[in-house]
């Protein structure tokens, strides 16, 4: 790959086969669904996401597979500084995860806000975080996901607040349905991402189902109380999808299809099998994915719903300000600029045809 050179951003991501190889190998053995979706992203974004695919990875893996979960953290926040240091002190030394993803934060000028929420989010992991209302886990599913949702968007060129909304509330659903399939999972680990409060209602004790955690309708109620949260922001990220680039769209899209389809499968199965991992078949996977190029999705509808309050820091973070609509007189102003302008363009268009009949016998 390019060293990330001078002052500024290269003119651009540079992959040699090999970075762009392993890049895509841990992509593929990480995400399968996402692996999925990412292969109709047209080439320009492919690789970018590729990158920023392994580097989460590896940052995911650094700090739950490490003996000390703190310090690792805490490498990865150095490990952070020299990405955003690269144009000023180059790459050399940098793992493979970090070059890629040096060179992709500052072609694309992603802000470091949201790599910094991610291993925030990451770090929550590692203190073993349980989450007492929805808000709360939704606080979380923004870091380790709302931010992707908004660096894939920044991939794709997109900037406005209304599109970067949707697409950090497309990476929170996508949580929501990861933590849904992963249930048993999380419970080997210690970790459970359920509401607390949810879980009470059901009658649940978090802390003693913990220690033996069992399948049952209860749990299953809870399960699918929040796949249809996850289902509602699904819904509003189809108008985010209309305002992608039109080459994007079928990929972001085939996410969004294939992530709810996960849901959907948890859904299927009897209550006392809701601990058993669902995984979506592969014919599904097919359909699914030729759904997402046919359907396009260009309506707007839901576009400028209000963001979710757990990922409007992000939007802050990156949203290019909105320019206020002129007031009173220098409305009308404008508006007699755009018909002068309308005037004129008529006028040269009628030219011809009038200089045709003034010279006419």
């Amino acid at each position: 790959m390019n060293r990330v050179r001078g002052a500024g951003a290269p003119a651009q991501e540079d992959w040699d086969s090999a970075t762009l190889a392993a890049c895509r190998a841990a992509l593929r053995t990480g995400s399968r669904s996402f692996h999925l979706a990412s292969l109709v992203l047209p080439a320009r974004v492919r690789a970018p996401a590729s990158a920023l695919y392994a580097f989460c990875r590896a940052a995911d893996d650094a700090v739950d597979q490490g003996d000390d979960p703190a310090r690792a953290v805490a490498a990865l926040r150095a490990r952070l500084g020299r990405v955003y240091d690269a144009p000023q002190r180059g790459t050399e030394g940098m793992a493979l995860p970090e070059r890629a993803l040096a060179a992709v934060v500052h072609r694309h000028g992603i802000p470091r806000a949201l790599p910094e929420a991610l291993i925030e989010g990451f770090e929550w992991d590692a203190q073993g975080r349980r989450y007492d209302s929805l808000e709360a886990l939704c606080d979380y599913a923004a870091r380790v996901a709302g931010t992707v949702g908004a660096m894939m968007a920044l991939l794709m060129g997109v900037r406005s607040r209304a599109a970067l909304a949707r697409a950090c509330e497309l990476g929170v659903a996508m949580q929501l349905s990861n933590i849904a399939r992963d249930v048993a999972e999380d419970a080997a680990l210690g970790r459970l991402y359920l509401p607390q409060d949810w879980l009470r209602e059901a009658g649940i004790a978090p802390d003693a189902w913990l220690r033996a955690p069992h399948a049952g309708p209860a749990l299953h109620a809870v399960v699918a109380r929040l796949l249809a949260v996850a289902d509602d922001l699904y819904a509003r990220a189809a108008a985010g999808v209309s305002q992608l680039p039109l080459d994007c769209r079928p990929g972001i899209n085939a996410a969004r299809l294939l992530y709810a389809a996960i849901g959907h499968e948890v859904l299927r199965r009897e209550p006392r099998a809701a601990l058993q991992r669902a995984v979506v078949p592969r014919w599904r996977q097919g359909w699914l994915l030729g759904e997402a190029c046919w359907r396009l999705l260009p309506s707007a509808a839901a576009l400028d719903a209000a963001p979710l309050p757990a990922v409007r820091g992000l939007v802050d973070a990156v949203a290019l300000p909105a320019r206020e609509p002129p007031a009173g007189a220098e409305r009308l102003l404008l508006l007699f600029e755009r018909l002068e302008r309308g005037e004129r363009r008529e006028g040269l268009r009628t030219l011809p045809a009038r200089a045709a009949r003034r010279v006419s016998p």
